[in-house]
């Protein structure tokens, strides 16, 4: 179903007792924007792992909280650049709080591990893995990982990954993400050993397209390691 046909019906919904995802109201709001908020929120609560409809959403309230209230009052101080990216900061983590409450809403955990990595590493982990647990697909697992990888902490990745990987039922980005950990955490055998075990039990189509690369990303630090 297109974009706008699906938000209208949503729109045109009966309302959810459910408090998750649900716009509060406030002062001084543009119809335009609210119209759009109410949409996307709509979205989120029928999928709160909709990563275009959170980013699309996340953006907004990013932009209305950086903005701050309207003041005419000529003598206000203006606003610290610091504060704003604050204040736009802490609105995603609102949101991102809020749709986590739903039972299947592992993307929103990713976001808060991902918003809350430098501060409290502990806790993020452990949103990692309750996203993890949420999806059997296994994105909710390869995101996670990939967001540690990013942050240098392959070894956190590697932890994660082992601990929740599960190659018959689980995209092959997972195998993927597991393979590049071990390599970063200059352990070239165990990555060895995810890379057969990905091809022995992972999707063969996936898998093909993967293979090549890894092997060669695999044998690189092998001969390294061997050189050292």
């Amino acid at each position: 179903m297109a974009l706008m046909p699906r938000l209208r019906q949503l729109m045109r919904r009966p309302t959810s007792a459910s408090t998750v995802g649900t716009r509060r109201p406030r002062s001084g709001e543009k119809r335009g924007d609210t119209v759009h908020e109410d949409a996307l929120r709509a979205m989120l609560v029928d999928d709160p792992n909709d990563e275009r409809a959170f980013g699309a959403l996340a953006e907004l309230v990013r932009r209305r909280a950086a903005e701050g209230p309207a003041t005419d009052d000529p003598l206000a101080a203006p606003v610290d650049e610091t504060e704003k990216q604050r204040a736009a900061d802490l609105a995603v983590w609102a949101l991102a709080e809020e749709l986590a409450g739903h039972p299947r809403g592992w993307y929103p955990l990713v976001e808060l591990g991902r918003l809350s990595l430098d501060d409290d590493q502990e806790s993020a982990l452990r949103r990692f893995a309750t996203a993890a647990e949420r999806d059997p697909s296994g994105r909710a697992l390869a995101q996670s990982m990939e967001v540690l990888r990013t942050a240098g902490l392959p070894v956190e990745a590697l932890g994660l990954g082992v601990g929740h990987w599960r190659a018959r039922e689980h995209e092959p980005e997972v195998g993927r993400q597991l393979v590049l950990a071990a390599i970063e955490a200059d352990r070239p055998l165990e990555a060895r050993h995810h890379l057969e075990s990905l091809v022995e039990y992972g999707d063969p189509e996936g898998v093909a397209s993967l293979r090549a690369d890894l092997e060669r990303t695999v044998a690189q630090a092998e001969q390294h390691r061997a050189g050292t």
